[in-house]
């Protein structure tokens, strides 16, 4: 599946860059928050979220990048996100974030950082939906593909074969259709493009592209 982030988006235009999304093959629609504290940059809450949710029917894969989610993760989920992960690195318990995500409805992703040990997730990965590896350093748009997130996944799909046959891996950071096979073979099943989607010429090119690296 692919998921393109609204982040790299033309904002002065969302409606009609969401509902491209929407048209496309794309699976989902991926949306950043980010709060400043967990991540440098500040990106966007609860009134985006709520225009995006009006302008597809697709599934909504909310990506918090913010300090305490468990504040929030719930109110995400009412404003419309199927999907809500948060960040391992993030919370001190994040059995009670899982509890809140999944007490509102919505599917529940964990994700981590390039440099957390994939590891680091065996306690809870029976209790996930999701694990979204970042092949960046969450915060900024644009960056190049960590090389070395193909090990973390191969590593992670060979936990899931036995912890969690069912889980998703998702992949976020410097993704095109330049490397979508390489992620694909690694064990991924849902790629986030941000840039390399808005930004191309034919952004449902580059989606039908990605997908024919299966």
């Amino acid at each position: 599946m692919i998921a393109p982030s609204v982040l790299a988006a033309d904002f002065g235009h969302l409606e009609r860059e969401v509902q491209l999304v929407d048209r496309s093959e794309a699976a989902w629609v991926h949306v950043d928050v980010m709060d400043g504290r967990f991540v440098p940059n500040i990106s966007f809450g609860f009134p985006v979220l709520r225009a995006v949710r009006r302008a597809t029917t697709k599934p909504l894969d909310v990506h918090l990048m913010i300090v305490e989610p468990e504040r929030y993760v719930a109110r995400f989920a009412h404003d419309g996100a199927d999907w809500v992960t948060f960040h391992l690195e993030a919370t001190e318990d994040p059995l009670h974030c899982i509890h809140l995500i999944r007490e509102s409805g919505a599917k529940v992703g964990v994700s981590i950082k390039p440099k957390t040990d994939v590891e680091a997730l065996r306690p809870i990965l029976d209790k996930v939906d999701m694990v979204l590896i970042m092949s960046v350093e969450p915060g900024f748009g644009g960056q190049k593909f960590i090389p070395e997130s193909l090990d973390r996944i191969r590593a992670l799909r060979a936990m899931a074969d036995v912890v969690n046959q069912d889980l998703l891996i998702e992949v976020d950071g410097g993704i095109s259709s330049e490397n979508a096979h390489l992620l694909f073979e690694a064990g991924a099943n849902v790629l986030v493009a941000g840039s390399s989607v808005f930004k191309a010429e034919d952004p449902e090119a580059e989606i039908h592209a990605m997908l024919e690296a299966r």
